[in-house]
């Protein structure tokens, strides 16, 4: 017999990918699943799988998805339980958590006290320090005025790195690397942080100069109980935004997890904290330091769904609904290894510009233990407005050689006409010998590929997948153009069509 869901309605404040991932977890759970879309995202494929939809009206993020009156009066017009808000937009905002409770809505994600005490990064290496974990040397206030960071930039040293109070992703997000440059950074960083989160606060930090980036996911109820589902490496990063991660790290071996795990739980322990959440690291050899709290659902989540076999988003919904955990931490095994590669409408042989237009059509990959958590289909436009996040392609392998193997494979199937993707960028990735070693950090980016870009460009190799027509997704048999072009090394390196000159 089924078990009754723990909500009737839920209202999915978000769009793309992740409000396509969320319908599909209540609709397992028997939850009517409600979404919201803009102007923008009329034909959107999270439009298309909801129960329900309501109108947003203007396209403008500040006139949709972020306009948190706008929202609720859809979730009080739709009968809704519970809102889900994804990632990013109002998934970190304490005053539409209040909000939502003041109106019996339930907001899927942790308290506003827990937003106000971790999903400020300043605050949260406030509650750092107090707990006992490694922060990098900084400030633990809100930057007052270029003297107060200059004055903290020559104590700890430059470079130093300027960094949003109010929200992560790689946004408000500047290094300087002496005096001279730091307030031109301090505007530069402040600016890009009032656009993305309305706050224009920033701090600073020391700049950990090769580190890798580690963070552990929390599973945490309104009873005390914490669970870890292990870490993630999230080191090869462009522009600070993570674009390939897995579970377990290369880098890390059992007593630094132990470490790191234990660090982790006792953060969300000092603040009481609920719901699901990840804490992030810095991690320099033996070392590491507190970075951030996410206190809400994590783009990468998947791999660790996929080593764990815990299914995050229904374990969110349920504890949000006032349930226990139902895990222990010995019930928690990780087997196998996983990655994913994001897959952004940019143009990678262009300093990475975002793109717009219309998919024409799109194949993608499969076989076993390969996921693809998309936001698009054919025909679907892909506006300038939002973040360009189309898809994630993420696969499970019995070992680490196994899945780099089969992400090579989903890779080379993948294909996206109509749009310039990252997905060429990301086979370049999987087949270099420095992501086989397991032995890179946060500057791979820097490392391997502005080299080798720099080759192809010299070279010629520059494909143009906008080029491309749908006829182009057909089965490539021996001799063809097709075939011929991918004897080519160049190609075969890119595993990527591009266009055929006929």
């Amino acid at each position: 017999m089924r078990p009754s869901a723990p909500f009737k309605r839920v209202l999915i404040a978000n769009r793309g990918e992740i409000a396509v991932r969320i319908i599909r977890a209540c609709r397992e759970m028997g939850i009517i699943a409600a979404a919201v879309y803009s102007d923008a995202d009329r034909d959107a494929l999270h439009v298309q799988l909801a129960d329900e939809i309501y109108p947003l009206g203007p396209s403008s993020p500040e006139e949709s998805y972020l306009n948190a009156e706008k929202v609720l009066a859809i979730a009080r017009r739709a009968g809704a339980d519970a809102i889900h808000p994804g990632y990013g937009f109002l998934s970190e905002n304490p005053a539409f958590a209040d909000a939502c409770s003041a109106q019996g809505i339930v907001f899927i994600g942790p308290s506003a006290d827990n937003l106000r005490s971790v999903g400020n990064k300043v605050a949260a290496r406030q509650v750092a320090q107090e707990t006992g974990v490694p922060i990098v040397p900084g400030s633990v206030a809100n930057l007052n005025g270029r003297g107060e960071a200059a004055a903290i930039a020559r104590a700890v040293g430059y470079p130093v790195l300027l960094k949003a109070a109010a929200g992560g992703g790689g946004k408000g997000m500047r290094i300087a690397h002496n005096e001279e440059v730091l307030e031109h950074a301090i505007s530069e960083a402040a600016g890009e942080a009032r656009r993305a989160f309305g706050n224009p606060s920033i701090y600073v930090e020391k700049l950990v100069r090769a580190p890798r980036h580690i963070e552990v996911q929390l599973l945490a109820d309104n009873y005390g109980n914490i669970v870890h589902l292990g870490e993630r490496d999230c080191s090869i990063q462009r522009r600070y935004q993570k674009i390939v991660e897995e579970s377990p790290s290369p880098g890390v071996d059992a007593e630094m997890r132990q470490r790191i795990t234990e660090a982790a739980i006792r953060m969300a322990r000092g603040v009481s904290y609920r719901n699901i959440g990840t804490v992030e690291f810095l991690v320099d050899g033996s070392n590491f330091y507190f970075l951030e709290v996410n206190p809400r659902l994590q783009v990468e989540h998947p791999v660790t769904e996929f080593v764990t076999s815990v299914d995050i988003v229904k374990e969110q919904i349920l504890i949000a609904a006032g349930e226990r955990l139902r895990l222990r931490q010995e019930d928690i095994v990780s087997r196998g290894h996983s990655i994913q590669c994001r897959i952004y409408a940019e143009n990678p042989f262009e300093n990475f510009i975002p793109a717009s237009g219309v998919v024409q059509a799109i194949r993608h990959p499969g076989g076993p233990s390969v996921r693809i958590d998309s936001g698009v289909q054919d025909g679907s436009s892909i506006p300038m407005e939002y973040d360009g996040l189309l898809s994630k392609v993420v696969v499970w392998g019995k070992d680490r050689d196994e899945a780099i193997a089969r992400m090579s494979r989903a890779l080379d199937e993948y294909k996206i006409l109509g749009v310039f993707t990252t997905i060429p960028f990301k086979r370049f990735v999987v087949k270099t010998d420095l992501f086989a070693s397991g032995r890179f950090d946060t500057h791979f980016i820097s490392n391997v590929w502005a080299d080798w870009i720099k080759h192809a460009k010299a070279m010629g190799m520059i494909p143009s997948p906008v080029a491309e027509t749908a006829t182009d997704i057909r089965p490539v048999t021996a001799g063809s153009p097709l075939s011929r072009r991918e004897e080519m090394a160049p190609w075969r390196v890119m595993g990527m069509f591009s266009a055929v000159r006929r």
